[in-house]
């Protein structure tokens, strides 16, 4: 914990991010903010490493501001940029979620930043999400009422949240990696994929799959219509100003990027 406390106060952690990319087209549409730690001694630390800590010690509120912030002034940077609407998602802990100055928080860097708020989507897990389904319900409802989008991640996991999904006010489900992994093998995984994507549809949301890591996992997910796919096969989370590099070369080359499937659309 003292590691964790003393890495915040100088500033070690930092928002790489990872591009979310539409079938159709090969455009990127939107990016996720995936947290890194530099560590003076063990080097580059993804999540995995330390991220249960924070959870447990309440430190993953001030590592999670730090993380919001660098991604909205990010997004806002590339809006500006390339006038392209490009969506920033950005991950949500059980913790962070049950904080009561969250939505405060979220008002106040989308105001400091000036990131238009339909362009941040705020990501919780399934299982955050069925925890407490009203408080759940009524923190996404003040959230979606500063117009930003919000998604359910790692979907499929729990499947007692398929009779919540519709009480949800969410505009992007996310499948879970284990059904990606082997969907090109797996016609179990290829079904419960089908069947989110037409759950998904019916109820006007958007849906991404992720864990995306090969060519065979691409080309099944586009024969089966899925509109948003993100993994190591289309990129893997880097920093600021390499992201930007991969941005800027990927919308001058994909096809019509503003006419390409976003978070913020099932068109």
């Amino acid at each position: 914990e003292s590691a964790l406390r003393r890495a915040l106060d100088a500033d070690e952690f930092e928002a790489f991010y990872q591009p979310i990319v539409a079938t159709a087209t090969g455009a990127v549409v939107g990016v996720e903010a995936l947290v890194r730690w530099h560590h003076p001694d063990r080097g580059l630390l993804e999540p995995g490493h330390f991220i249960n800590l924070t959870e447990e010690t309440g430190l993953i509120l001030p590592i999670g501001r730090i993380v919001l912030g660098q991604a909205c002034r990010a997004a806002r940077g590339w809006q500006d940029r390339f006038g392209v609407p490009l969506t920033m998602s950005v991950n949500l802990s059980a913790r962070q979620f049950s904080n009561p100055e969250l939505v405060q928080e979220v008002a106040d860097v989308l105001r400091i930043t000036g990131l238009r708020a339909d362009l941040l989507c705020l990501e919780i897990t399934e299982s955050v999400a069925v925890e407490d389904v009203d408080r759940t319900i009524s923190t996404l409802d003040q959230l979606k009422a500063l117009g930003v989008r919000l998604a359910i991640d790692d979907f499929g996991t729990g499947f007692s949240s398929l009779t919540y999904l519709k009480r949800f006010p969410v505009d992007v489900v996310k499948i879970d990696r284990s059904f990606v992994m082997g969907i090109d093998a797996d016609p179990v995984d290829s079904a419960i994929v089908t069947a989110v994507l037409g759950l998904a549809n019916a109820v006007g949301m958007v849906t991404v799959a992720e864990g995306v890591e090969t060519a065979e996992q691409l080309d099944h997910l586009l024969g089966l219509g899925c509109p948003l796919v993100q993994g190591y096969h289309l990129g893997r989370p880097a920093p600021r100003d390499l992201t930007e590099v991969a941005l800027e070369r990927n919308l001058r080359g994909a096809d019509t990027p503003s006419a390409a499937p976003s978070l913020a659309s099932t068109a």
